[in-house]
């Protein structure tokens, strides 16, 4: 049992506090931000060659299942907002092994993940700086983002906001330019060019619906963050407030940025040339007549790998916090610094991460497809755990109390079930596919390891401490 802190009448640990320093423009902007990752700018070619126009249908289905899952975590993050959060409402509702396999799993998800960002800046700044050996960038982007993680919280709330807005602008600029491609001729010698190019080559939804359910865990890796918002609501000014309206608006938020996206690609350029022909982004800017497109996007997509490293450094850090205030981790861990942050936890997550580094100088042109299979397969499992949780919590309450609820998931327990069952088939599809399949052999085996380690270091409670689910708000 780790040793170190004292503990509370509840069995966590006592450390030192967090500091709510989050303001409602830090956690609004970090879950718009959440919202558009390199996903969307990387993977959205090969996503389109898939489905096609209809592509647009698979991020507005994965879309919906997003908005339940957050609702299911906004409800249980509103009623109890801590450090951790669906660690810890894992360990309340559904026992402490659910909440160890999901704060552990939660940690690892993120630490591929960031190798895939940091690999991600490494391959975009080779584009500028192509004699300059890949694994420098990496490490650079590590070392900043670490950095900017130990100052302090407000630190990392500002750096994610400009890293938002960065990506925000781009995609309005592009949403809007295109429509006046499509409406006005802007950039086609005043010729409007319709969106005829969504339904002209082989139709809307030209490889059936199949092409649709095959993009589906393409597009469910872009929307992968989201779910950071939860672990924000111990260091939130106002969580009660800020939580509620960041998490209500994600819905609205992809279908703006990423519908409104791909409706302006597909209507400009015929789906099935898109692929072969470089970056729709940088296609859709040149058509404006921006010449330096190509650096403009090159510039986005790595203060999106950025933004994302940041935020995944911020997130194992306090997960690894809130493991150890539980004793599932080393109460060295649940130690801060005199500045709120949870410097211990931080320094493992980006010393674990230089493995990323190394990674890039050992084998560059397979880390990337690797980690971001292993990554989706992490989400799925966290996701899922959040619906189960929220099923759970939601039973557990009178019918008084649940009237109480500020934040309440709509269609309980209808709507839990259809997302849950909607993640199923993700895995289903995962495993057709040979380059995701790897991630149903590390995910799982990373699990059984976890389980093993568990009962192994014997973090099992004793006694009545089983039995205890704990809904203090």
């Amino acid at each position: 049992m780790p040793v170190g802190n004292p503990s509370n009448h509840d069995g966590t640990v006592q450390g030192g506090p967090l500091k709510r320093e989050l303001g409602e423009r830090h956690i609004r902007l970090m879950a718009l931000g959440a919202c558009i990752g390199v996903g969307l700018f990387l993977g959205s070619a090969k996503a389109i060659e898939m489905a096609g126009p209809a592509i647009m249908l698979s991020y507005i289905i994965g879309g919906l299942a997003i908005l339940v899952i957050m609702r299911a975590l906004g409800e249980m993050a509103v009623h109890n907002p801590v450090a951790g959060s669906f660690s810890r409402y894992a360990q309340d509702y559904l026992g402490p092994l659910a909440g160890f396999l999901t704060g552990w799993n939660y940690w690892f998800l993120w630490l591929v993940t960031c190798v895939a960002e940091i690999t991600a800046v490494a391959i975009y700044m080779g584009i500028w700086f192509p004699d300059v050996p890949r694994w420098i960038w990496a490490l650079a982007a590590l070392g900043s983002m670490g950095a900017v993680n130990l100052v302090a919280v407000k630190a990392f709330g500002e750096f994610e906001f400009w890293f938002a807005l960065i990506k925000i602008v781009t995609i309005i600029a592009m949403v809007i330019g295109g429509i006046g491609v499509i409406a006005f001729g802007f950039g086609n010698d005043g010729v409007a060019l319709g969106i005829s190019n969504l339904w002209s080559n082989g139709g809307f939804m030209p490889n059936g619906v199949t092409g649709v359910l095959m993009s589906l865990q393409m597009v469910m890796f872009a929307y992968l963050g989201v779910e950071m918002i939860g672990l924000t609501a111990g260091e939130a000014r106002n969580p009660q407030k800020t939580i509620p309206h960041a998490i209500g608006s994600v819905f609205w938020r992809i279908l703006l940025f990423y519908v409104g996206a791909l409706f302006v690609i597909l209507s400009i350029y015929p789906w099935n040339g898109i692929g072969s022909a470089g970056s729709p982004f940088v296609m859709t800017f040149e058509r404006l007549g921006i010449k330096t497109a190509a650096g403009i996007i090159n510039f986005v997509v790595i203060t999106a790998a950025l933004s994302s490293c940041n935020g995944g450094i911020f997130s194992t850090g306090r997960m690894l916090y809130s493991l150890a205030q539980n004793r599932q981790a080393p109460a060295v861990f649940a130690r801060t610094a005199s500045n709120g942050v949870p410097r211990n936890a931080l320094l493992l997550s980006i010393g674990a991460l230089l493995l990323g580094v190394l990674a890039n100088y050992l084998v560059p042109e397979k880390v990337f497809v690797w980690v971001t299979s292993i990554a989706t397969f992490g989400a799925i499992w966290t996701w899922a755990m959040i619906l189960l949780a929220q099923l759970k919590f939601r039973a557990g309450l009178s019918n008084a109390e649940r009237d109480r609820l500020q934040f309440r998931m709509w269609l309980w327990p209808l709507s839990s079930y259809l997302a849950l069952g909607f993640l199923i088939l993700v895995v289903g599809l995962m495993a057709y596919f040979e380059d995701t399949r790897v991630a149903l052999y590390v995910g799982p085996a990373f699990l059984v390891l976890l389980t093993a380690l568990y009962y192994g270091l014997k973090l099992a409670p004793k006694g009545d401490e089983a039995g205890v689910v704990r809904t203090a708000s």
